[in-house]
């Protein structure tokens, strides 16, 4: 089967099926929610930052339809809030990682020999630090440093981290996927009618190899987002005054027993539906692009 004919079949498999359908759904709608928040709610997460004294916790009620916290913040709000650093860090981390994995895993499945050599030797070395650890022990180093409080700067050290250990799994997926597709006959005629490594790699050997890998996309997301809310929750994830919903776990854990569980249930209903869906998403995905599943 083409690839074009295995995208439509792949296509026509999820669309009957129903968890995909909301799955998808879920993810659009965070995704929508990270883009325009105004959206979802016109109360800035910011507007209760002046407040020095702890107030009572509100419940759900018509100003604050997920109630308040112990500033007086949006509940909603803070939610609303917490999505565009989680999907904007998972997104850099899994496009950058992504990138990485694939170039390297295409030289060393090609070429083999010292290339090959160096790029598993580098996979074995990373792979034997566990990624918590590492991110622990790495982002606890730079607590201190001030990048400013940009979106983009509030992820910064979060994401270098997590693309230093989130490539191998697509270089090594990418590298038995070119094994296998170079010794095919059309790469092999394209060889002998003197077509250059590059032109083999990028135009006969890469778009065999990267179907597997897309299938790792969602699932590599949803395992980013759900990373950065524990190293948040641990307080060198994102930073304050930006939120995450690792954070506002974190903050609400500490009023579970005191009369007000809506700060934590609201982040963690979200975090959890971001990330199932996700994993489901994959789930699909993989199953999909299999041609042994979808003959």
């Amino acid at each position: 089967m083409n690839d074009a004919g295995l995208l439509s079949a792949a296509w026509r498999t999820l669309r009957r099926r129903p968890d995909v359908i909301v799955a998808a759904l879920i993810v659009l709608l965070f995704a929508v929610m990270a883009a325009f928040p105004r959206l979802f709610t016109a109360t800035s997460p910011r507007s209760c930052a002046i407040r020095e004294a702890r107030l009572d916790p509100q419940g759900w009620g018509a100003a604050h339809p997920l109630g308040t916290d112990a500033l007086g913040c949006d509940v909603l709000a803070t939610v609303v809030a917490g999505v565009r650093p989680s999907l904007l860090l998972a997104f850099v981390v899994v496009g950058v990682s992504l990138l990485i994995g694939v170039t390297l895993g295409l030289l060393a499945g090609y070429y083999l020999g010292w290339a090959d050599y160096l790029v598993s030797r580098t996979i074995e070395v990373f792979l034997v630090v566990p990624l918590l650890l590492a991110a622990l022990l790495l982002l606890s180093l730079f607590k201190n440093v001030d990048l400013g409080a940009g979106t983009f700067d509030v992820i910064l050290l979060p994401a270098v981290v997590l693309i230093l250990f989130n490539w191998m799994g697509y270089a090594r997926y990418v590298r038995a996927s070119v094994l296998e597709a170079k010794n095919l006959d059309y790469v092999t005629a394209a060889r002998s009618l003197g077509a250059s490594d590059l032109r083999i790699m990028f135009r006969h050997v890469l778009p065999n190899a990267v179907g597997p890998v897309t299938a790792l996309v969602p699932t590599s997301i949803a395992a980013v987002i759900g990373t950065e809310a524990v190293l948040s929750f641990l307080g060198i994830g994102v930073r304050p005054p930006a939120t995450s919903w690792g954070i506002q776990i974190s903050q609400g854990s500490e009023w579970v027993l005191g009369g007000a569980p809506h700060i934590l249930i609201a982040p963690l209903v979200c975090l959890i539906a971001a990330v199932l869906s996700l994993v489901v998403l994959g789930d699909a995905l993989r199953d999909a692009l299999d041609p042994r599943l979808t003959a």
